[in-house]
């Protein structure tokens, strides 16, 4: 027996609605806000896996192995990187004269005045996306969606104090490097000619004591701190940006959240850019506000290559990738799955 149509009355007339609208209503909110798919009509609407990212996240991550293996590769049958001396022992130094590029040179300007500052700029394109964006509120409004990414900011910053900074003394890479092996060794010429013997250095606990100290650290697994930075730089500044990027493209967003209840949902909705803050903020897609942020990610993908090509091991890129992987992860991939985390810190967009 076929269930009886809802009837509604306008202005005294009765007005029976037709399956078909009904259906597609239904189906749109159904599949828009509560589960991932749904199919009436011949008709499928999806949404990611909140486990998982998004496809423009997807392509957006999957630069960072690539420039890894290309570099690598790239080093690896390079006829002037091949012939170039290199040394373990002096952290990828080339002399001057024998340098296989300028961006060999640790003392070429974009090394000096890019990647050594690397969290100033990072710093710097993130304020002015953050106090002026429109994705945020009005500008340099104090709303909650503003505070949410200030915590992600820091959040961040956090793991790349403690990983390359201090950590309650040495900082993450440090200790790894010291519980494999390794330890700061005077150098040839202090030997020789100070009669100074190798293990006068070795209580030392930091690279930059070691420097300091005329040293040389050698011996242990050396995380590339080079490429740790530019990956957590980068990809912070990527995925806080990208939500903005695709929607003033006019993309839905799919990413797809946990909800309190275990339910899954959508974000496109609750992403969506209110109409008056629009209005009172900066305009939204490419602009000079993004522009900025997009300049340091694509120097830091450019120097990235260049690590890749020139410096550390294969081996000592990856876990400084995987290491910055880790604070990206917590940052923006756990709050979709946990609505703690998610009311502490936020989703970029939302």
């Amino acid at each position: 027996m076929a269930e009886p149509r809802r009837v509604t009355r306008r202005n005294g007339r009765a007005e029976v609605p037709s399956d078909r609208a009904s259906l597609a209503s239904v189906d749109s909110d159904l599949a828009d806000d509560h589960i991932p798919s749904l199919s009436f009509s011949g008709s499928t609407r999806r949404l990611s896996s909140p486990y998982l990212p998004t496809t423009p996240e997807i392509l957006l991550l999957l630069v960072y192995p690539s420039i890894l293996l290309f570099g690598t590769i790239f080093g690896a049958i390079s006829l002037p990187a091949r012939l170039a001396p290199y040394s373990p022992l002096r952290q990828s130094y080339y002399p001057t004269h024998l340098a296989p590029s300028y961006f060999a040179l640790k003392k070429n300007i974009f090394n000096v005045f890019f990647v050594k500052i690397g969290w100033f700029w990072v710093t710097a394109a993130f304020g002015v996306f953050w106090l002026l964006h429109s994705s945020f509120g009005p500008a340099l409004a104090p709303t909650e969606k503003r505070l949410k990414a200030l915590v992600r900011w820091a959040c961040v910053t956090g793991w790349w104090f403690i990983v390359s900074q201090w950590c309650f003394g040495p900082p993450l890479i440090d200790r790894g490097f010291r519980l494999t092996g390794g330890k700061c060794l005077a150098s040839i010429e202090e030997v020789q000619e100070l009669g100074v013997e190798n293990t006068d250095l070795g209580t030392l606990a930091t690279a930059a004591a070691c420097r300091l100290a005329g040293g040389k650290w050698a011996g242990g697994h050396d995380i590339s701190g080079h490429f740790f930075l530019l990956v957590l730089g980068s990809a912070f500044l990527s995925l806080e940006i990208l939500p903005s990027i695709l929607r003033g493209r006019g993309m839905k967003d799919k990413r797809a959240l946990f909800a309190d209840d275990g339910s899954i949902v959508g974000a496109a909705k609750e992403s969506e850019l209110n109409v008056k803050e629009a209005r009172n903020g900066a305009p939204t897609g490419i602009g000079y506000i993004v522009g900025f942020s997009m300049g340091v990610i694509l120097l830091s993908w450019w120097m990235l290559l260049m690590t890749a090509i020139y410096f550390h091991t294969w081996f000592e890129k990856t876990t400084g990738f995987l290491t910055a992987t880790i604070g990206v992860w917590t940052v923006f991939f756990l709050p979709r799955i946990s609505p703690i985390a998610r009311s502490i810190i936020g989703i970029p967009g939302m």
